[in-house]
């Protein structure tokens, strides 16, 4: 645990580093980066007492020869998050709808990205043994987690070369980073995108909004079970327990040495 590590971007905050059984510093292994990292090793750190044990769901996958083993870099929140992880760009237009939503405050999302990719991943690379090119690093979240990671991916191509998106929110501000998604799509040659969602709750809600998201980028020239791959999941609620029960799927999309 690195505990309050510092940025001139952002507030501190604790990063979690779970390195892979057998972790040796002669290979340079991939690294993903999580948002939320409080839920994603502990249950006792966990907003809701339920972990996704991304540790434990690895371990497996490495075990059964599916997955490369990676570095798993977790960001805790903070009680910003909404403002850290909502995009920027698309908010840009939109700031008098924040004040009424109560949302005190800039999004300051574009200045969470830098603190990833400016501070944080130099000091990973640094003081791990990772291989540092965008074809090896990872990002992936859940809801706003979802969306932050899509941002990233587009925003920083030549360091996300892959995003996964759990339960991504769209409607978020009333689907502005949809709009955005299509005026500005990512380079299928550049990222690999997962996206998925449940049916439940507020999951309910987001199957037009993924349906759109395809659409935008299967235009874009993704190739759906290639570069790009989205999942629905019947029955599943919006919450770590639904996270945790799936978070395979990503990591095989991402990381994977065989199709799923």
């Amino acid at each position: 645990m690195h505990e309050n590590f510092p940025s001139k971007f952002i507030n501190p905050r604790n990063v979690e580093v779970w390195l892979p059984p057998g972790y040796n510093p002669s290979i340079r292994y991939p690294v993903l980066y999580v948002h939320d990292g409080q839920n994603v090793f502990n249950p006792s750190t966990s907003y809701t007492g339920i972990a996704w044990e991304i540790d434990s769901v690895a371990e497996s996958l490495i075990a059964k020869g599916k997955i490369i083993p990676p570095i798993v870099v977790a960001v805790w929140n903070s009680p910003l998050r909404f403002l850290e992880y909502m995009p920027n760009k698309p908010a840009e237009n939109i700031r008098q709808q924040l004040q009424q939503m109560g949302r005190a405050g800039e999004v300051i999302s574009d200045n969470y990205l830098r603190f990833l990719v400016e501070e944080l991943k130099p000091f990973i690379d640094k003081t791990y043994s990772t291989n540092p090119a965008p074809s090896s690093t990872f990002i992936m979240g859940a809801s706003m987690g979802g969306l932050i990671s899509l941002y990233a991916a587009m925003e920083y191509p030549h360091i996300f070369g892959g995003a996964a998106c759990l339960s991504t929110h769209w409607p978020a501000l009333n689907g502005v980073v949809v709009d955005h998604l299509q005026n500005s799509p990512p380079d299928p040659n550049k990222v690999r995108l997962y996206f998925d969602h449940g049916t439940i709750n507020l999951d309910s809600l987001y199957h037009p909004f993924q349906q759109r998201v395809d659409a935008i980028l299967t235009n874009a020239g993704f190739v759906m079970g290639d570069n790009m791959l989205t999942h629905k999941f019947e029955g599943a609620d919006h919450n770590e327990r639904a996270w945790r029960d799936r978070v395979y799927r990503p990591l095989l999309f991402l990381l994977g040495k065989s199709t799923d």
